[in-house]
């Protein structure tokens, strides 16, 4: 069997590659600059061109999508559909399977908790792009062209993550170098995030379990939680302050005029602002999965960034 990554040098790439070691299959790393690591085989592509990609997954069983692109709504706009239409052609074609590694921006802002069968309600640029690229594909499972899962996460955090997580630049850093752990508008709210090892695992169940493709998943979840009780866990187990400095919604609106990342982000304010539950009780039971439980989860992460 050979597992081919597209996007294999992201945080999710680097935490699926051990899996896959584990399982002893074939590992294909692509991506326009691929990494060189021990046991795999790296592959120069370009994911805006259908015949690069074509030629990246010949030969694949299984296709992970979890490129991730510059956050920028614009660019966003431009490459998704490019890009997800040349991976679905080319898995329509070589018969590969795909697991689309895909995030919850669709849904917009949902009162209550966010489940599969959640409406599309974005409320943001990057959500709609989200959204037409989940239908582009979801469009194609349905006709049945294409054998394909979507996997969902919210935002995460897990040891060898750094700048592309909030918690690990506003609060494992911030512990670590003795300074007071920052949150984004409301600390007080319970918000979902993802542990990246359990993201990584379930990928790889998705992937080798025929009744998992068809269907939309939640990756493994944990129940939300506060943004002061993540970091209550975070100090007690990097033997920091449990102070926390909340960053309000006009100050971000001001780091954005000085820097392009903030800028993107807030739009995706809401997700700080009010509760974001997250289901996935769906691939828990289907697959006897449990989520590892955030204690654990962040005492990991901690021992993770103390040791760096």
């Amino acid at each position: 069997m050979t597992h081919t990554i597209l996007g294999a040098n992201g945080t999710i790439a680097t935490e699926l590659i051990p899996v896959l070691k584990k399982h002893n299959v074939n590992i294909r790393l692509v991506s326009r600059k691929p990494q060189t690591i021990e046991g795999t085989e790296s592959v120069t592509a370009d994911a805006l061109n259908a015949e690069s990609v074509l030629a990246a997954i010949h030969g694949s069983d299984v296709v992970y999508l979890t490129i991730g692109l510059v956050y920028d709504a614009k660019i966003w706009k431009e490459q998704w559909p490019v890009i997800m239409r040349n991976v679905i052609n080319a898995c329509k074609t070589t018969g590969a399977k795909l697991i689309f590694f895909d995030n919850i921006y669709m849904y917009g802002k949902i009162d209550g908790i966010i489940t599969e069968e959640s409406p599309y309600n974005f409320v943001s640029k990057k959500g709609r792009v989200r959204a037409d690229v989940a239908r582009m594909l979801l469009q194609e499972m349905a006709a049945g062209t294409i054998t394909a899962a979507i996997a969902r996460a919210a935002d995460f955090f897990g040891p060898r993550v750094t700048d592309k997580s909030l918690p690990s630049v506003l609060v494992f850093d911030k512990l670590k170098n003795g300074s007071t752990s920052q949150w984004l508008i409301n600390a007080n709210v319970p918000r979902a995030l993802n542990y990246t090892p359990d993201l990584a695992e379930a990928l790889y169940i998705l992937a080798t379990n025929e009744k998992a493709f068809g269907q939309v998943w939640h990756l493994p979840t944990a129940e939300a939680i506060t943004g002061k009780e993540f970091i209550k866990l975070a100090a007690k187990h990097m033997n920091g302050s449990e102070k926390v400095s909340v960053l309000p919604k006009w100050l971000l609106k001001i780091i954005g005029l000085f820097n392009p990342f903030m800028k993107e982000s807030y739009e995706m304010n809401y997700q700080n602002e009010f509760p974001l539950h997250l289901s996935s009780a769906k691939f828990e039971k289907a697959f006897s999965f449990t989520p590892t439980p955030y204690e654990e989860a962040i005492k990991e992460t901690a021992a993770w960034h103390l040791n760096r």
